[in-house]
């Protein structure tokens, strides 16, 4: 059986190559991620080229994922490029606009409203969480802060600050991420994914400005306690371990992570599990037994996709790292708890049909023995709640928008591509079980199951299941 987590591999400088983009399509990346906390517009338009170029070569459908900076806090440029602190030193973080270079006294930060926002005793970190300072005075008039270091070492230009609490003035939705999107939507993104989400109010604020489908990246103590909110007004979530690792005790990140991904797949929404996977293959051309672990557990526990970042970004093995991904993936899957998935993951909802339509669809897939289960859909709903159910067998989903068979990048066992819209049911029925033959994914005789909305042509109608020989 073909391999069902989707990966996730974030291009950057090791991967721009369009030689090594179209391998790393070959190994296995079902979605590409541009991250926009680094790159110009242009440099963005022209990886998104390349990276539909790659598909194109191999013959394989890649959504293109864009991961906005958010409400990030930045320090700002230092004059050494690196301050060493030490523990008891004290540092003045002046809010502002970026207008000079730090040092080990003060630190510039470029967010002006950021001393309105903490209090005295609170904690900062730098350096990805490896210097811990504690804020010991606040002028919100003059616009600085006093911390006293706790936790020493090195901390470079530009790093991002995390403070663990609410810090609730800074914005949802900053301008400069509108403008990223306006750029996604320019250069044909097909998802977006909104970083340090605190409450459901900011996907719903980012949804006004866009139609693309909307990723909830948790990474903050807000979104973990505000998690269902969140979930259910999002299209997919990603599990974010980096910021989270940080923003929490390290040692809750196990358990909120197997939360998340439970929770997820309770709502059926797809679920994306990020950060550190196969961190040693950044240099090494092997992953460590752990990191192995991790990847194989994360896809017990229901994550449907797997992210690669620096390893696929920065990496000396970005296309090893797809591979290894895939390997790990495939040999998880064959030993899946499939039949419990189908009957308790997904929390059906009793006033759509559809979630029991999903449920019975794979019910009737494992006890009559199907072939597969051919999704016609609009707009891909109808796909992702069969596969929040787990099949056992390949979910063909077709539709008529390139963005919606795109999407479906994300989609646990999810194979998509494209067939003309119908009007008339029956004909969609027929037309879908001629498409999946044309492709080569279904052979003449196979059996399979066809969902289908009545009427057909609308979104969010599909009530029916109907079973047949192709």
């Amino acid at each position: 059986m073909e391999r069902r987590t989707k990966i996730v591999a974030t291009i950057g400088p090791a991967s721009r190559d369009p030689e090594i983009l179209a391998r790393m399509v070959e190994a296995g990346m079902d979605v590409a991620r541009l991250n926009f906390s680094h790159g110009t517009a242009d440099e963005h338009a022209e990886t998104a080229r390349l990276v539909r170029e790659a598909a194109g070569r191999a013959g394989r459908q890649v959504a293109i994922l864009q991961d906005l900076p958010g409400p990030k806090l930045r320090i700002g440029k230092l004059r050494d490029g690196v301050v060493e602190f030490k523990p008891g030193d004290e540092t003045t973080f002046i809010c502002g606009p970026d207008v000079g270079e730090g040092d080990a006294s003060k630190l510039f930060i470029t967010y002006a409203g950021l001393a309105d926002t903490v209090d005295k005793d609170e904690v900062m970190y730098l350096a990805d969480g490896a210097v811990r300072l504690r804020v010991h005075a606040v002028r919100p008039e003059a616009g600085e802060i006093d911390a006293t270091v706790e936790v020493g070492g090195a901390v470079a230009s530009r790093q991002g600050l995390n403070i663990p609490g609410e810090t609730a003035a800074l914005p949802s939705v900053p301008v400069e991420d509108l403008e990223h999107v306006r750029t996604g939507e320019r250069i044909g993104v097909d998802i977006v994914a909104l970083s340090f989400v605190r409450r459901a109010d900011d996907v719903t604020e980012l949804r006004k400005h866009t139609r693309l489908p909307l990723v909830a990246k948790i990474e903050k103590p807000q979104a973990v306690q505000r998690l269902e909110e969140i979930v259910r007004a999002a299209d997919c979530v990603m599990v974010a371990r980096g910021d989270l690792g940080i923003e929490l005790q390290i040692e809750d990140v196990p358990v909120v992570q197997k939360q998340i991904i439970s929770l997820a797949g309770a709502l059926a929404r797809p679920v994306i599990t990020a950060t550190q996977m196969l961190d040693s293959m950044v240099a090494s051309s092997r992953p460590t037994r752990a990191e192995v672990t991790d990847v194989a557990n994360a896809i017990l526990d229901g994550t449907d996709a797997v992210m690669l970042s620096q390893e696929s970004a920065v990496g000396q093995f970005p296309i090893e790292s797809v591979a290894m991904l895939a390997s790990v993936a495939k040999r998880t899957e064959s030993t899946g708890p499939y039949r419990e998935w189908n009957e308790r993951r997904v929390r059906r909802d009793r006033r759509d049909p559809a979630y029991t339509l999903a449920y019975t669809a794979t019910r009737a897939a494992q006890e009559l023995g199907l072939k597969a289960l051919v999704c016609p859909t609009l707009s891909g709903r109808s796909a992702r709640l069969i596969s929040a159910h787990r099949p056992t067998v390949p979910i063909f989903a077709l539709s008529p928008g390139r963005e919606t068979v795109r999407r479906c990048g994300l989609m646990w066992g999810v194979q998509a591509a494209s067939m003309r819209r119908y009007e008339v049911t029956e004909e969609l029925i027929a037309a879908a079980a001629k498409r999946v033959v044309e492709l080569g994914w279904c052979q003449p005789g196979d059996r399979v199951g066809i969902t289908a909305g009545l009427p057909s042509g609308k979104p969010g109608t599909t009530s029916l299941l109907q079973i047949q020989e192709v």
